[in-house]
């Protein structure tokens, strides 16, 4: 009964804490920080529990590489 209140209360520190990057992630877009780098880290730490937010990040981590590639498109040059 202890283990099971004890593993509950872990997992509702871990989603508040998820949360809470998350909520000063966005307060972070529009005043100075790393916004964007900590809704990561917040949805990271929420995938853990929540599918939603494992979707989301796996979205994030498509576009942010799609972004990349037409920013700094790949030239490989072979010597």
């Amino acid at each position: 009964m202890f283990i099971k209140s004890l593993q509950q209360a872990k997992r509702f520190l871990k989603i508040l804490f998820g949360f809470t990057l998350l909520a000063v992630g966005i307060v972070m877009i529009v005043t100075p920080g790393p916004g964007w780098l900590t809704i990561l880290l917040g949805l990271g730490v929420l995938a853990a529990e929540f599918v939603w937010a494992r979707r989301l990040l796996n979205h994030l981590k498509q576009q942010g590489g799609r972004i990349r590639n037409s920013v700094f498109p790949r030239t490989d040059r072979a010597a």
